[in-house]
């Protein structure tokens, strides 16, 4: 199957939206804050956004509100052409481990991680479509262990069932991940080193042990 250019589809989105006189309310699903610091820098000259931090994944609850913490840190700092505003969403990390069961033991990027994107931007269309929003997005396809094409590909769908236009983006390309490094130094963000889930971590953990000292 040949894999789409979603950051081309970004640009001709884009391209197209700057012929109309209003700028479009966005949704941005975010996962972290250095995840986030591109995409902001990026896609305000745009748009109007809100991100939504909605990430029941992330364990335990006190690693969930320092990231949360540090998103309205960054939001705070971070020099954007437009104001951001942010939306913090529930806690419900039971909804996590219900979808996780059985697949505790499956390496970091499977079926788990694609059940996980479903599940938190299935609530980023629902805010979406409940909030009157223009679009829906996530910062996740900015990580190299993160999956653009499955992303978008559930984005797509959840957009045709809600009737909320998902923006196409994967935000890893022109060096995105690179430049939310830079941006999470500039803005002494902490960078976490795991993607949120005890499973997650428990392979970070395993994969520093294993690394040469």
């Amino acid at each position: 199957m040949t894999k789409e250019n979603y950051q081309h589809i970004l640009d001709k989105t884009i391209k197209q939206m700057e012929k109309g006189e209003l700028r479009p309310q966005l949704l941005l699903h975010s996962c972290c804050a250095p995840c986030s610091s591109y995409v902001l820098e990026y896609l305000s000259t745009y748009f109007d956004i809100t991100i939504f931090y909605y990430n029941p994944n992330i364990s335990p609850y006190e690693e969930f509100i320092f990231r949360s913490e540090e998103q309205q840190k960054l939001i705070e700092k971070m020099h954007t052409a437009s104001p951001i505003a942010f939306l913090l969403g529930e806690y419900d990390s039971a909804s996590f481990f219900a979808l996780a069961k059985g697949h505790e033991t499956e390496p970091e990027g499977g079926p788990r991680c694609k059940a996980c994107y479903q599940l938190r931007l299935r609530k980023t269309a629902e805010q979406a479509k409940q909030g009157g929003y223009d679009y829906f997005t996530t910062t996740l396809s900015i990580s190299p262990h993160k999956d653009a094409q499955a992303l978008n590909q559930i984005g797509k769908e959840l957009s045709q069932e809600y009737g909320i236009p998902y923006l196409f983006s994967d935000f890893k390309k022109r060096d995105g991940y690179r430049r939310s490094c830079q941006l999470s130094e500039i803005y002494g963000l902490y960078r976490q080193n795991y993607c949120g889930c005890p499973y997650s971590k428990q392979e970070a953990e395993l994969r520093n042990k294993v690394q040469p000292e």
